[in-house]
């Protein structure tokens, strides 16, 4: 089959085909998906049929989609383009960095770091979610370099992050989760640190416990309302659950006599805490 360039260039179905190139001796160029074979020329023009050409050479056709670099590192998981749009990591949370009168969180200087130095002369380019921003207006994307690491990956494959699904944005949660097992048991990064440590539901105080949490206990009922379900663990701790995601979810009454551990954020209404899951891979049995 031959095509043109330009055809090419706007095609998806050709994304991964390999195109060859060569030039007739009339000085023409053409093109083919095929190494070596062409249409020849015979004397009076016209196009003939296909002969060998020896000297075709591959093409190299870039995918549909800009490069672009980053102008600033704000923290593990959040970046500004040289464009001015600040791009959120998907399916990530690195601890925080220094914000005016915050301290940094444990292990938010390493992650800043460590993307600094992976970003630093290279471009990216975006995979951006099916949600495209946030409520910050951030755009929210999976990060690529030049050489195809995928950076959201590569931060929870070195601990310096960990998995946070956010539904309905799906992309790469299967290799996100089996990265972060591996880096767990390695006790790489935040898995080796006192300040992620799980923490027992009985143990939680009035205070209760700032930032990303991890906490052990035992499901000792379920609850349900028109929007939620509720794990019960204790009369002051609950982890829900949005109805509209339980079919991403083993069968919730199976949580029920067991001893979990939930991963997230903590929040407080009239003396009751709860934690909001929003996936499975927030939730951990333990043995």
């Amino acid at each position: 089959m031959r095509i043109l360039l330009a055809l090419l260039l706007c095609l998806p179905v050709w994304a991964n085909a390999e195109i060859y190139q060569w030039q007739d001796a009339q000085g023409s160029k053409h093109f083919s998906d095929r190494q070596g074979w062409g249409k020849c020329r015979n004397r009076s023009g016209t196009d003939a049929t296909e002969c060998p050409v020896a000297e075709a050479k591959l093409v190299d056709i870039k995918p549909g989609y800009g490069f672009y670099t980053v102008k600033t590192v704000y923290d593990g998981d959040t970046v500004v383009l040289e464009d001015g749009r600040k791009i959120r990591l998907l399916g990530i949370n690195t601890p925080e960095v220094q914000h005016r009168d915050k301290l940094a969180d444990a292990g938010g200087d390493e992650a800043k770091q460590w993307l600094t130095g992976k970003l630093k002369n290279t471009k990216v380019r975006l995979e951006v979610g099916v949600e495209k921003t946030d409520k910050y207006g951030r755009t929210l994307a999976h990060l690529f370099t030049e050489k195809k690491e995928h950076i959201n990956l590569q931060l929870v494959t070195a601990g310096l992050a960990a998995v946070s699904i956010y539904p309905p944005d799906l992309h790469y949660v299967d290799e996100l989760v089996k990265a972060q097992n591996q880096a767990e048991q390695a006790k790489l990064g935040i898995w080796q640190r006192p300040e992620y440590a799980a923490i027992p539901v009985a143990s939680l105080t009035e205070a209760g416990h700032p930032g990303w949490t991890r906490l052990v206990g035992k499901v000792v009922g379920i609850r349900t309302t028109r929007k939620s379900t509720y794990l019960e663990f204790t009369d002051t701790f609950e982890a829900r659950i949005e109805n509209k995601w339980l079919e991403l979810f083993p069968d919730i009454n199976d949580y029920v006599g067991k001893t979990i551990e939930v991963r997230g954020w903590l929040s407080k209404s009239k003396g009751h805490f709860f934690m909001l899951i929003r996936h499975p891979s927030a939730i951990k049995e333990n043995p």
